[in-house]
């Protein structure tokens, strides 16, 4: 079997693979860029793995950086562009279910190899193509089956995240879990529970952007997966429900976590906490969250109070809730406000005292009073118009 590796980011690794085996050592593109160029799919990060020891790949080129020596990787500069060479190596017991106890490197690519977590990831390219399948990962691929390399019960121990990454993949590529390696997800669900938030919410949200969602939620749901993360041991009936929206990819994160708040009526800023999103989003769902309800006869002051992000994203959800919704007069009322900020109000603080009002709340309540009846059309946006107004408060 031959893989493609006319892509760019291929081509300008190629002659690192080449220096590592002219030096008598063995080289191979391994991971998701080979299952990606087999599946014709964007290829992103390109890995590189080999024989070579970490101070062997420092020996052979002049230029490396120890980003992660103690796991077997250093970066090869080359040119002003980095490459990552890890060190094949086999891993030992994981107490904590996320990191080994102990690496050790080896010489044997299938050592390497047995240990990553499912057979379509345990793919290796040569330099001119050849395709390395010591799992029967070619098979997999061409089946659109996720199966664990090996036992799949060793795998999940090994780091439980695989768990969350299996059914990512299966919305993310279009694969159906392999029976095995779903029975072995269901028996090991609690394991989920020793993986950081922060880990889980990133596989759980590209979960939600894949081509397959509903079918990535329903093995999550049925493996007992989403009774092991924040807000959601209860929800099965809602996350059900959620899994039967049309499934069409979702535009965005914010989109993807106003549904999930909306449809399982979870509360916005204690849920995007428990999750440990960034403040930024956690502001953009609960405003998109707050405006659904209302789109269907919504107001101007509403619109101006969500902001033109909370707009699109709640529109873009209402889309999704109700299939043939046009988002455009939505977003044709939100652009047609005669301010779309506080900034943009021809009035303002200074102002106001300079014609005589005291510094203090009553000022603050005034502007606002001023800033709504502009936003709802009631004054025209004119510092004259405005000051008479405010004055004869």
């Amino acid at each position: 079997m031959q893989i493609d590796l006319t892509h760019p980011d291929f081509q300008a690794a190629i002659p690192i693979l080449k220096q590592i085996e002219a030096a008598g050592y063995e080289a191979y593109f391994v991971g998701g860029s080979v299952r990606d160029a087999l599946l014709g799919l964007p290829i992103h990060d390109v890995d590189i793995a080999s024989s070579a020891y970490p101070e062997e790949i420092k020996q052979i080129f002049k230029k490396t950086v120890d980003t992660g020596i103690q796991h077997g990787t250093v970066m090869v500069l080359d040119h002003g562009v980095g490459y990552e060479v890890t060190t094949f190596r086999t891993e030992s017991t994981y107490q904590d279910f996320r990191r080994p106890d102990q690496v050790t490197f080896v010489r044997s690519l299938a050592e390497d190899l047995k240990r990553r977590d499912f057979t379509v990831n345990a793919l290796a390219a040569r330099h001119d193509g050849s395709v390395v399948d010591m799992f029967a990962g070619l098979a997999d691929l061409k089946a659109k089956r996720l199966r664990a390399v090996g036992d799949p019960q060793a795998r999940f121990h090994e780091d439980a995240l695989r768990m969350m990454r299996a059914v990512r993949f299966e919305s993310q590529l279009g694969f159906a879990v392999a029976p095995a390696t779903q029975a072995a997800i269901a028996e090991n669900a609690p394991l989920l529970a020793h993986i950081s938030v922060e880990r889980i919410a990133s596989e759980f949200t590209r979960l939600l952007l894949g081509q397959d969602r509903n079918a990535g939620l329903a093995t999550f749901l049925a493996t007992g997966l989403y009774r092991y993360v924040p807000q959601m041991a209860t929800k099965a009936k809602a996350l059900a429900a959620f899994g039967q929206l049309p499934d069409t990819p979702i535009a965005s994160a914010a989109v993807a976590w106003t549904l999930v708040c909306h449809c399982l009526a979870l509360p916005v800023a204690a849920t995007m906490k428990a999750w440990k999103q960034a403040n930024d989003l956690n502001h953009l769902v609960q405003n998109a969250v707050g405006l659904l309800p209302k789109l269907a006869a919504t107001t101007p002051w509403d619109l101006y109070l969500a902001g033109k992000a909370a707009v699109d994203v709640a529109a873009a959800a209402q889309a999704y809730l109700q299939p043939g919704f046009d988002p455009a007069p939505v977003q044709a009322a939100y652009a047609a406000l005669p301010i779309h900020s506080s900034r943009d109000l021809a009035l303002n603080g200074r102002d106001l005292m300079t014609h005589g009002m005291r510094p203090g709340p009553q000022l603050g309540q005034t502007l606002k009073r001023i800033e709504q009846a502009v936003v709802c059309g009631r004054l025209s946006n004119q510092m004259e118009s405005l000051l008479a107004a405010a004055m004869d408060e």
